[in-house]
């Protein structure tokens, strides 16, 4: 009993904390929003299942939880945003910072993946 308490307690932490890194991402351009909430989504699921109806009936990133949970899509739209994004930001990083040049190549290889990731998953109708 107190094991399985204490799980779900540690869960359910770490899903607030999932929540206040999308809050974060939603003021940020730097830190995405949706990723942190469909993990705080969840870690509610196995936590707190009130915080999970509550999470996702949220106006905005409700359906978009809803989709990633059920079907494992992303909506056309989202994935249009999601890669624009990281293309400007990871461009304007290598363009306007000084960095190592072995640091650039490996936020390439970085934005390459989460692209290719966010592109090959079916989208939502």
């Amino acid at each position: 009993m107190a094991v399985n308490f204490a799980y779900k307690t540690v869960l359910f932490v770490l899903g607030w904390v999932c929540v206040l890194l999308g809050i974060i991402g939603a003021l940020l351009p730097v830190i995405p929003t949706t990723p942190f909430l469909i993990l705080a989504a969840f870690l509610f699921s196995k936590s707190s299942p009130r915080v999970h109806s509550w999470l996702t009936s949220l106006p905005v990133f409700g359906d978009v939880i809803i989709d990633w949970e059920k079907n494992g899509v992303i909506r056309p739209k989202a994935k249009i945003a999601s890669v624009t994004t990281i293309i400007v930001v990871f461009s304007s990083t290598l363009i306007f910072t000084r960095l190592h040049y072995g640091l650039k190549i490996m936020l390439v290889f970085i934005a390459i993946g989460c692209i290719s990731f966010i592109v090959t998953r079916k989208s939502a109708p």
